[in-house]
């Protein structure tokens, strides 16, 4: 998962995240936030790389954390 250092970053971070996640949650609402976000921000090569290398990260600790552990189970039966 990524690491924030200070509790009180992730705190406000979690604070944030909980009070729009069920909008985020709809069908093509996450991919408007992403492209928002970094819309709104300033524009240079090395933000755009940056930014691109977040979603890259995040989705590589997705799959090795929720996706390849799922999978582990539904070979084994253990998940229909």
């Amino acid at each position: 998962m990524p690491y924030i250092e200070s509790e009180e970053d992730r705190m406000t971070m979690d604070s944030i995240i909980s009070g729009f996640i069920w909008e985020l949650q709809k069908k093509g609402n996450l991919n408007y936030f992403l492209c928002k976000l970094f819309l709104s921000s300033k524009m240079s090569y090395e933000h755009a790389r940056n930014f691109i290398g977040e979603l890259e990260n995040a989705k590589l600790e997705i799959y090795r954390r929720w996706v390849v552990p799922y999978e582990d189970l539904k070979k084994k039966g253990m998940v229909m």
